[in-house]
């Protein structure tokens, strides 16, 4: 008698492969498993809905909206209070903007490098830290295009 894919004594259905839902995420890179009727895998990030389509794990995508919490300017929704926005250089063209978790300036947050053509920002670089305040979990770069003095697009880059 054929084997099926678990090796056990079977008809083998080649048209498709069938999980049984055991209620867990896989605990192995390059797992799959069945979880409340959700297909996950897991690759060397993490663990991933497979249906989800957005090219992002579990992690990275936590990630990218906790940077939301900063765009828009600081840290808000999950983060502690208390943390310390640094500009340089003072004036009118700053190319940077770092948020630290105190005015202690030891453990960074988020980070935003703008760079300036004239007088509009071109590109925008933002660099969102781990806990440890120096390890990069994601960075976003925006390149920005204008039309006279009016932004007409911009190309979002995820690294």
């Amino acid at each position: 008698m054929p084997r099926t894919p678990d090796r056990a004594p079977g008809p083998s259905i080649e048209e498709e492969l069938q999980l049984q839902d055991d209620g867990a995420d896989p605990t192995v890179v390059g797992g799959i498993t069945l979880n409340a009727g959700a297909l996950k895998g897991k690759d060397s990030i993490g663990v991933f809905d497979l249906r989800s389509g957005s090219g992002l794990s579990e992690a990275a995508h936590k990630t990218l909206r906790h940077l939301i919490h900063f765009i828009d300017d600081g840290p808000a929704g999950g983060f502690a209070t208390g943390a310390y926005k640094e500009t340089t250089p003072t004036g009118p063209f700053p190319t940077s903007e770092i948020w630290w978790e105190s005015s202690s300036k030891l453990k960074k947050i988020v980070e935003l490098t703008t760079t300036w053509t004239g007088v509009k920002i071109t590109a925008e670089v933002w660099e969102m830290y781990d806990t440890d305040g120096s390890t990069v979990l994601t960075t976003v770069t925006d390149a920005i295009v204008y039309s006279g003095v009016f932004e007409s697009n911009r190309t979002r880059t995820i690294a």
